[in-house]
């Protein structure tokens, strides 16, 4: 499915669905599933509701429903040649991002 056209609530909305299917196709309940990643029951409830949780609790539902590789897909650069791989070596160091002169009108 391509989201590039998806607004963010829209996004939010279907990876909630997907979170609650996943977990009941594995038949576990929001109970099994906080027990096991550490956190409250009311933590998983929210995830798959769609209201604010943090970061680090979605990662800790998500590893518990095996679904680590598509997180750790999540923010991989984009390679597709050497010269990639190189521009991207070389901009990992801490750098802070040039403004121009049209930023912040």
């Amino acid at each position: 499915m391509d989201l590039t056209l998806s607004k963010p609530d829209e996004i939010v909305k279907l990876l909630c669905g997907r979170l609650r299917k996943e977990r009941l196709s594995q038949q576990m309940t929001q109970a099994d599933v906080a027990a096991r990643a550490g956190v409250g029951v009311n933590t998983v409830s929210n995830l798959e509701s769609g209201r604010n949780v943090g970061f680090e609790n979605l990662v800790r539902v998500a590893m518990v429903l095996g679904r680590a590789k598509e997180l750790e897909a999540l923010f991989a650069p984009k390679i597709d040649s050497l010269d990639d791989l190189l521009r991207y070596e070389k901009n990992t160091q801490r750098q802070r991002v040039k403004r121009s002169i049209h930023d912040g009108e």
